[in-house]
């Protein structure tokens, strides 16, 4: 089961990222755990800088912006 987790302290793109990852791993038939990651130091412990940002099983694949459906599907394939 892939680990993913949405790094954000729960602003609007947070939020709007959560909502597509939830989407295309249900619409996709992947096995995953989705979580928000809101803690502002725990976010910092993934060396990042701005939010949203998506991580799959601990690597951050993308940060500061909502990836399209196909990309998001691409990163947690």
């Amino acid at each position: 089961m892939k680990k993913i987790q949405i790094l954000g302290t729960g602003c609007p793109k947070c939020k709007k990222l959560y909502e597509a990852v939830q989407q295309v791993v249900k619409e996709s038939s992947i096995e995953a755990d989705v979580t928000k990651v809101e803690d502002i130091n725990e976010i910092l412990k993934f060396g990042i800088m701005m939010t949203p940002a998506l991580a799959v099983d601990g690597e951050v694949k993308v940060y500061g912006k909502i990836p399209k459906p196909e990309e998001i599907r691409k990163m947690i394939a």
